[in-house]
């Protein structure tokens, strides 16, 4: 059986779909083994009705939250960590003892509009504000640098005249949902 840890700070709208793979054999073999928080959050919910283990680190200063991630992570022994919408950075140890194996999905075609404060919603305002033609999303490997790590699947979807962040949001989630799924199943089997 092949091990996910999740990373999260939000809804865990990803984790959700990771968990639908699974249930429906898209992820074959495999499982959502823990789930770490940095904040309260809807995903915490969603992974205990799901009978995941959770460790909250809400109470964690963040000069000690790479750390005391590692050190969960140490005893899950994860073949792959997943973040869905987590919001710290790790730190650069953290990124390099586990290099390779932390992905992330980002919700703009990277390297536009990456980076620190690029998430959610802001990157689709930015995207819509910029009037760009296509937008999409990226899955790549996490490093010390922010969204700068190397890209394993990327996807676009094409910008209407008249889109609305909201809008944008809702075909990049439908994208994300394919190219995370394939990006576990490319990099795990």
């Amino acid at each position: 059986m092949k091990r996910i840890a999740i990373l999260v700070s939000g809804k865990g709208t990803n984790m959700q779909h990771i968990l639908q793979a699974i249930k429906s054999g898209l992820l074959y073999n495999f499982m959502i083994n823990i789930v770490i928080s940095d904040r309260w959050c809807q995903a915490i919910q969603c992974a205990l009705e799901n009978d995941i283990p959770v460790l909250s680190l809400i109470k964690t200063k963040k000069k000690f939250l790479s750390k005391e991630i590692d050190n969960i992570l140490i005893r899950y022994i994860p073949n792959i960590i997943v973040l869905s919408g987590f919001l710290s950075i790790l730190d650069t140890d953290f990124c390099e003892k586990w290099l390779n194996k932390i992905i992330n999905i980002h919700p703009s075609l990277l390297p536009k509009y990456g980076g620190k404060g690029m998430y959610g919603m802001k990157v689709h305002q930015e995207v819509i504000k910029n009037k760009e033609k296509i937008s999409g999303a990226t899955v790549h490997y996490v490093t010390k640098n922010v969204d700068l790590g190397d890209i394993i699947l990327k996807k676009t979807c094409q910008i209407d005249s008249k889109e609305t962040p909201i809008s944008l949001s809702e075909k990049v989630s439908i994208i994300e949902k394919e190219i995370l799924i394939q990006s576990i199943n490319q990099l795990l089997c």
